[in-house]
């Protein structure tokens, strides 16, 4: 009887400790999975922390955005007074040399700062489909009722930010706010360009036409090549760890 009772204890004094599960009260043993009232918690901790980051960093996309189209705004009614009273004379040219390249300053600003504002909701729109498959996951009955993507592939992020179907992505990229912002920097850049070369450098009316183009073209064929290196930056950053069923797949194989 000693001899068992002994035995007993050294058994239960080898069992791995026990945790205490603060949802239900009750301990649970080490090594055992996490129970899913823990595992909810923490999705859905992490799914509105997401959620705040993504909606910060769009309040600071049309922030900035605004501030450019307000100095800009501002700008070009300064211009026009000045213009209106020094007859578009030197002082003029003098005052637009001094506020336009603050002015184009402010846009390449914006565009920076709006480009990595749209890598941080893509990589919030990333985690949040991720949790939606963790959802699923634990409750797959629930799948009817889910509207936004699920996976965390281009397919996936394209659902949950509401891209239309159907529409090219170039089409969809030139009516994006960023592209609006790269072609008036390229305004911007060619009015500057232009001022140059037909009050100080004399040029006529056909050349100064000509390089304000080149100006503009110069300044929006760096910023669209700056964009075109952040989507391929984002996309090999990025690994899909639950892609769409089907994606890469051929039509009809």
């Amino acid at each position: 009887m000693t001899f068992e009772r002994n035995s007993g204890l050294a058994a239960e004094a080898h069992q791995p400790p026990a945790a205490a599960d603060p949802i239900v009260g009750t301990a649970t043993p080490a090594g055992a999975p996490t129970p899913i009232q823990i595992r909810l918690q923490i999705l859905s901790t992490e799914h509105w922390s997401l959620l705040s980051s993504r909606g910060l960093a769009w309040n600071e996309s049309f922030t900035r955005a605004s501030m450019f189209l307000s100095t800009l705004s501002g700008a070009m009614v300064a211009l026009g007074l000045i213009g209106g009273i020094d007859k578009f004379g030197d002082a003029f040219v003098v005052f637009a040399l001094v506020i336009l390249p603050v002015v184009l300053f402010v846009g390449i600003a914006t565009f920076l700062r709006m480009g990595a504002a749209n890598y941080h909701d893509a990589i919030a729109v990333v985690g949040m489909n991720r949790i939606r498959g963790a959802y699923l996951e634990i409750a797959p009955e629930l799948e009817p009722y889910f509207v936004m993507g699920v996976h965390d592939d281009e397919p996936g992020v394209a659902l949950t930010m509401a891209v239309p179907p159907g529409i090219p992505t170039a089409l969809h990229l030139i009516s994006a706010t960023p592209f609006v912002v790269n072609v008036l920097n390229g305004v911007v850049g060619g009015a500057i360009v232009a001022i140059v070369a037909g009050r100080l450098l004399s040029a006529g009316l056909v050349p100064t036409i000509v390089v304000a183009v080149l100006g503009f073209a110069l300044v929006l064929g760096i910023q669209l090549r700056m964009v075109g290196a952040n989507i391929r930056q984002m996309r090999a950053t990025i690994r899909p760890m639950f892609p769409t069923p089907g994606a890469g797949e051929r039509p009809g194989a």
